[in-house]
């Protein structure tokens, strides 16, 4: 679909291209794009993973911040938690069919993300604003 048939799309289904507050669509993307919501979904394209696992794929995140991005994207139904009953404890976690369906359309993005984010980086730079 092009992009000018999917802003069609969005406009059929809000009214706007632009969700207005407390629409469900803004509760959506606040979770997924938060700061560790992609990553953490990126790190859960390969398959099941243990928290051990998902904690050493996403660099950088707090036990707290994994924790609450884990529930979040659980409650969302975009992630499956399924804990083990054995000792010591062994929870898995993984993409529901919701969730490998939002990666299909989220790896775009982030691949481009990834093309440009070195131009976009320097422009950042001390020397690209000072024209050193």
């Amino acid at each position: 679909m092009s992009v000018s048939a999917e802003i069609s799309l969005l406009k059929e289904l809000l009214g706007d291209t632009v969700p207005e507050e407390g629409c469900p669509s803004r509760l959506v993307l606040n979770h997924v794009t938060s700061k560790w919501g992609v990553l953490v979904l990126l790190a859960l394209a390969e398959g099941t993973r243990r928290w051990s696992e998902l904690r050493r794929a996403v660099g950088g995140i707090s036990e707290k911040m994994l924790a609450q991005t884990l529930q979040t994207l659980e409650r969302d139904g975009l992630v499956r938690r399924d804990a083990k009953p054995v000792v010591p404890p062994h929870v898995e976690y993984s993409l529901t069919e919701l969730g490998d369906d939002l990666l299909e359309r989220l790896v775009p993005l982030v691949v481009w993300a990834a093309e440009h984010g070195p131009e976009i980086q320097a422009r950042w730079e001390p020397e690209a604003s000072t024209g050193n």
